[in-house]
């Protein structure tokens, strides 16, 4: 595949996860600085990665919560929150996954995530 047609992939899967509105956002406050950053992630974690046959993008999308909860990536947490959702992930599911980031990764990091998800969850009334 061509970087051309990775790119068109990568835009397909991308507004599939995180959703047109998302995406839309990010293409209209692209400047020429950060114009190769998009390219990047386009192509590269959307048209290659996220477009791989062996993980489901809901299994991508656990994998993916848990490591921007260890990390500590909030804002980052906060879109792929959504986009779990988007994947068929369940408010359930995105609980046991925060409860393993503790385990693993600590309990800080995952209060953290834990509030973030929660607030996320509220604003899709998705949250109890």
């Amino acid at each position: 595949m061509d970087d051309a047609e990775r790119a068109r992939q990568g835009m397909t899967v991308r507004r599939a996860v995180l959703g047109d509105e998302h995406v839309d956002r990010a293409v209209a406050t692209t400047t020429s600085f950060t114009e190769p950053f998009q390219d990047f992630i386009t192509r590269y974690a959307w048209g290659d990665v996220w477009s791989r046959p062996g993980l489901s993008r809901a299994e991508r999308s656990m994998i993916t919560l848990a490591m921007l909860a260890a990390l500590q990536h909030e804002n980052e947490l906060a879109m792929h929150v959504r986009a779990a959702l988007r994947n068929g992930l369940s408010p359930g599911q995105i609980q046991e996954v925060l409860l393993q980031v503790a385990v693993y990764a600590g309990v800080p990091a995952a209060n953290r995530a834990f509030a973030v998800a929660q607030r996320v969850l509220s604003e899709v009334g998705a949250g109890e």
